[in-house]
């Protein structure tokens, strides 16, 4: 149950977040509070409540300070990728102070880009954000693969890694395709 939740929010998210903020804010902040908690092997309910207070945290900061929405869900969607990168830097069990700073740094910088680049940033921290959390939902559905989740093994980090830069890529490409008008892209005239 737990890996079909994560992998439909994250496939909304990665395949539809720039076309609504209000939708790529909730399910930013549950991938954040659900990856955080992930990295130390929670319980379920836990992931589940960690995910539910980021999402509602998330939401009420951003609509408290809207002028600075693009900022804020940059910030989000850049911890999602930090807490993936620092699942897939360090093998075996995790290092909370490590992961503190692979995620803030991680989330400080997204927060800048999309900031100042605004929905083209957005576009490539919402597909990149969400083929994180479809990667763990996948692990979650199959044991057989877990090593998306908490890759060990070279080889495992390195398929973990190529699959999650084909889905961020096809969430891209999906998103700018159906929404080039939240990107000011022209559409070339039908023939």
């Amino acid at each position: 149950m737990s890996g079909i939740a994560i992998l439909l929010i994250g496939a909304l998210l990665c395949f539809y977040g720039i076309r609504s903020m209000h939708l790529a804010v909730l399910a930013a902040g549950f991938g954040v509070g659900w990856l955080v908690s992930d990295l130390f092997n929670a319980s379920l309910a836990t992931l589940f409540l960690f995910g539910l207070i980021g999402a509602v945290t998330a939401w009420v900061v951003t609509t408290l300070v809207f002028k600075f929405s693009a900022y804020f869900i940059g910030g989000l969607t850049g911890a999602m990728v930090g807490a993936k990168v620092a699942d897939v830097l360090q093998p075996g069990d995790n290092n909370w102070a490590l992961s503190a700073i692979v995620i803030v740094a991680v989330a400080v910088a997204a927060a800048f880009l999309a900031d100042k680049f605004r929905a083209r940033a957005l576009l490539w921290l919402t597909s990149i954000g969400g083929a994180s959390m479809m990667l763990t939902g996948l692990a979650g559905l199959n044991g057989a693969l877990e090593f998306l989740r908490h890759p060990e093994a070279g080889w495992q980090q390195i398929t973990s890694t190529l699959a999650w830069i084909a889905l961020s890529v096809a969430g891209w490409i999906v998103q700018r395709r159906l929404f080039p008008e939240k990107l000011g892209i022209q559409r070339a005239p039908a023939r």
